[in-house]
């Protein structure tokens, strides 16, 4: 993996939850990304556009890269938070961080 991820879940939560999150929540990111090896340089990316245009910056501030980078990235990451908190899950309920190896 060339990434770490760690997922910040329910203190009652048992191990075996925990791997299975894990899993779930690499899987979907991955698999909507490309490969584990995208996801660290993709998150890298997503972050410094966010920080230079804001969470919901205008398509038209972005060129045709960051726009990819950007969508790409928020259908990954939802399709991850929703593998493993639900369709339903309320924003103050777990999360995550990505670091690299």
């Amino acid at each position: 993996m060339t990434y770490v991820l760690k997922l910040y879940v329910s203190d009652d939560t048992t191990l075996a939850e925990r791997d299975a999150a894990h899993r779930l929540f690499c899987g979907a990111l991955e698999g909507a990304l490309g490969g584990p090896e995208l996801v660290w340089p993709m998150y890298v990316m997503h972050r410094s556009i966010v920080q230079q245009y804001g969470e919901a910056p205008d398509e038209d501030d972005l060129n045709a890269e960051q726009r990819l980078v950007f969508d790409a990235w928020q259908q990954a990451e939802a399709a991850a938070l929703e593998a493993v908190f639900g369709p339903y899950r309320n924003l103050d309920e777990g999360g995550y961080d990505i670091s690299p190896v």
